[in-house]
């Protein structure tokens, strides 16, 4: 009589049952699993091409306002240092810093003034404009470029104090596209004044003209 290897199947079942581990029988559905799991490796590796690529080709608004000043376009900076009296180096957010020691700096708008702006996820790399015209204390008109548009000019742009405490520390600036102020608060550090412009300067000004009258 023909005696069956009972323990060996037994074991051989229970391996593949629940161990999982059991090695796959050649042809079939062994090569089935393979073919499935090149598969599985060609489309991930192909998505992760194409996500490469969107990154690549398609930046993040930062990374995008940061590209406007380093390639191509006119800068805020260069366009500043053409039409103002402050001369200074560096990238719009670094002007304020750089200033000091240099020029006066300050709260208070005055035409000819550079309002430097701070940097943020928005606008790594800061701004800084030139006043036009002060309106009043909380509006004033500036000249700058690469702001609506990369290395677009705007002349006589409007520009509005939102801040709490009226120090030019929050600001919303005309943007062209939508004809009107832009919805985002920009944050400044204040304004940086051409040699004897700054506020003082124009007080002690005020008060040297009636004792050369009374001379």
């Amino acid at each position: 009589m023909l005696r069956l290897p009972l323990f060996p199947v037994y074991s051989q079942l229970r391996d593949e049952r629940f161990t999982g581990h059991a090695e796959p029988r050649r042809g079939g559905l062994g090569e089935s699993c393979r073919a499935v799991k090149n598969r599985v490796m060609i489309r991930s590796a192909t998505a992760a091409l194409v996500a490469l690529f969107t990154i690549l080709v398609m930046p993040a608004s930062a990374e995008a306002h940061q590209a406007h000043h380093a390639h191509g376009h006119l800068q805020c900076v260069a366009y500043a240092r053409s039409v103002s009296a402050v001369q200074l180096s560096g990238n719009a957010r670094n002007w304020w810093d750089n200033a000091e020691g240099v020029y006066d700096r300050g709260q208070q708008p005055v035409a000819g003034a550079v309002l430097a702006f701070g940097a943020s996820h928005a606008m790594p790399m800061g701004h800084v404009a030139t006043v036009a015209k002060v309106i009043d204390g909380r509006h004033i008109l500036l000249n700058h470029a690469n702001w609506s548009r990369p290395g677009m000019v705007e002349h006589d742009a409007l520009a509005v104090d939102v801040s709490v405490a009226g120090d030019w520390s929050s600001v919303r600036v005309w943007y062209a596209p939508t004809r009107s102020l832009g919805q985002r608060e920009v944050s400044a550090h204040g304004f940086i004044y051409p040699a004897h412009t700054s506020p003082a300067h124009a007080e002690l000004a005020n008060n040297a003209l009636p004792a050369k009258a009374a001379a």
